[in-house]
């Protein structure tokens, strides 16, 4: 009879429970629109009532309930709309707000109390609580949940704020214009690019660029770290990912900033993790959709793409790819202006840039700071020459010796680069442009490759050892790269296409290919050293040629 009584309990604890969860359910059945849309209503229809939640501004019509984003509205904007609506809260929203909790507490109370009364047992000497019920989990979880969002930041930093990246500026502004005129592209049925893949070393202004993007365009930027999505509890990195989204859905046109995204977007398989992979899922799903919304542009920087999972970086999510280097002479002239616009100084700007090769924007702001701080020292207020000389090591100390180099090693470099570019220019082996740090010969995807063709790669690699030992008499370090890349072409030449002098390939093989692709080529650059010089003459001077300028000089020497 007791038990009779019990089970009766049960299971009218358990209707009161499925009540609960179905109202609850409902509860927030509003309409998600943007602000535009929403001062729309507002205007034209007749409005029941208005309530401000802690994230979103909900609207009550006769028939219908709306909702949009709270955050970007400012304080005297919500004053406004509270005197032009008055509302009266809904009997439902009441009981929304303070009977739900008085009547689930009572729901769980009488079923926890009947099931335990019905199916009491004892419970083993050894049995153990699982951790994933224990208290220290549910809270750190219960944190992690209640954990707010960033809001939107309007940034206030335009183009002109971000010096050194001209180029850069170039393949942004077609997204600039489109979040500016989305009618406009869509009227004629474009559609730019979902994301902008942003690749360059640390320090090279990534993150301002997206700020200025987003200033320039006057939309809502939402900043994430790829590291913010990546949690312990399975499901809360995904769930993350799903409010980003939707508060920059409410709020379009709009920009979604995620940093590092390759702390997010690693390549799925090997030793990844269920959350970790809910994760990267979630946030594809969410590229994918961005199709019915509009007027959502996701901006990723990373200086690791090659660990990026190729899902990411197919077509319809990361379309475009836009590469951040170094500054030339030129820009770090200009970052150097910006930085120093602010302070009183006596500095030829033109030198201290020349001094400065292979530094990042952020190494040049640092060098300023540095030497502001050696002036305060001096107690002067004019940053001079010597400032900038006490300072310089100290910037660069811990990084690669190429960012910090003498006037000795800018000269190896010139000359190294130089007859690279002279080779390809006259093989025919595709380049853009010729700089005094980096690789600069474009690896073309072709489908066929001639056996002189890739003998012609393997020259222009060899070409800067073949220079500096004409010319410097002397190797150096600095041609490792391209050495290893030589030795690649020539194995793959013996072993995959057949191109050596049998077609079963020896290990003789690759080595008479290098030989014989030495020896023609230091034939060519002994009867070219005076274009080399003339070349990087120029080179050090400018650090950047484009093909023409190689054009121009060769031909006035030849």
């Amino acid at each position: 009879m007791l038990k009779s009584k019990n089970l009766l309990i049960g299971i009218v604890g358990t209707l009161v429970v499925i009540v609960l969860v179905v109202f609850l359910l409902a509860k927030d059945n509003a309409e998600l629109i943007s602000p535009q849309q929403f001062n729309s209503l507002l205007q034209s229809q007749p409005i029941k009532s208005v309530s401000i939640g802690d994230d979103y501004i909900y609207l009550y019509t006769d028939s219908k309930s709306y909702k949009t984003a709270k955050s970007v509205f400012s304080p005297s904007n919500l004053q406004d709309i509270a005197i032009k609506v008055q509302g009266h809260m809904e009997l439902g929203e009441i009981f929304a707000g303070i009977g739900i909790v008085v009547l689930v507490v009572l729901g769980v109370m009488v079923l926890g109390r009947a099931l335990f009364l019905t199916f009491k047992k004892p419970l083993p000497s050894s049995s153990i609580k699982p951790f994933y019920q224990t208290q220290t989990f549910q809270e750190n979880a219960s944190r992690l949940e209640d954990t707010p969002m960033a809001p939107p930041i309007h940034s206030s930093v335009r183009f002109k704020d971000v010096a050194g990246i001209k180029e850069v500026k170039e393949e942004l502004l077609e997204i600039i214009d489109y979040l500016k005129n989305p009618k406009k592209y869509q009227d004629l049925g474009i559609s730019l690019p979902k994301g902008v893949l942003l690749i360059g070393p640390p320090g090279v202004g990534k993150t301002m660029i997206a700020k200025a993007v987003a200033g320039e365009a006057g939309v809502p930027f939402f900043y994430q770290s790829g590291s913010s999505f990546v949690q312990i509890y399975v499901g809360m990195g995904a769930k993350r990912v799903r409010e980003l989204f939707s508060k920059a859905k409410a709020t379009t046109p709009s920009i979604v900033f995620i940093d590092e995204i390759d702390a997010v977007g690693k390549a799925r398989g090997g030793n990844r993790n269920d959350e970790r992979e809910a994760t990267l899922n979630q946030l594809l799903t969410e590229m994918d959709g961005f199709e019915e919304s509009g007027g959502v542009i996701v901006i990723g920087a990373t200086n690791k793409i090659e660990v990026i999972d190729e899902a990411l970086l197919r077509s319809g999510r990361f379309d475009r790819r836009v590469y951040v280097g170094f500054p030339d002479l030129e820009e770090r002239i200009e970052i150097l202006q910006i930085y120093l616009q602010d302070k009183q100084y006596h500095l030829d700007l033109s030198e201290v840039a020349r001094m400065c090769v292979g530094f990042s924007g952020a190494m040049i702001a640092s060098l300023v700071n540095e030497s502001a701080l050696s002036a305060l020292r001096r107690e002067s207020k004019l940053i001079e020459m010597r400032d900038i000389l006490e300072v310089k090591d100290k910037v660069a100390l811990g990084k690669k010796k190429i960012q910090a180099l003498s006037e000795k090693e800018k000269n190896i470099l010139a000359l190294y680069q130089s007859a690279k570019a002279i080779s390809a220019y006259w093989l025919d082996v595709e380049f853009d442009k010729v700089t005094l740090m980096g690789e600069f010969i474009l690896d073309i995807d072709k489908e066929v490759l001639s056996k002189s063709e890739m003998n012609n790669k393997i020259k222009v690699h060899l070409s800067g050892i073949i220079a500096l030992e004409l010319i410097c008499k002397e190797k150096y370090t600095n041609a490792q790269d391209d050495i290893k890349k030589a030795c690649q072409i020539a194995r793959e030449m013996c072993e995959e296409y057949g191109m050596a002098s049998r077609i079963i390939a020896r290990e003789g093989d690759i080595s008479e290919i290098l030989t014989l692709a030495f020896e023609e080529q230091k034939e060519f650059l002994s009867n070219s050293k005076e274009s080399i010089l003339l070349l990087a003459k120029q080179l050090l001077e400018k650090e950047k040629l484009n093909k023409e300028s190689i054009k121009e000089i060769t031909q006035n020497v030849f």
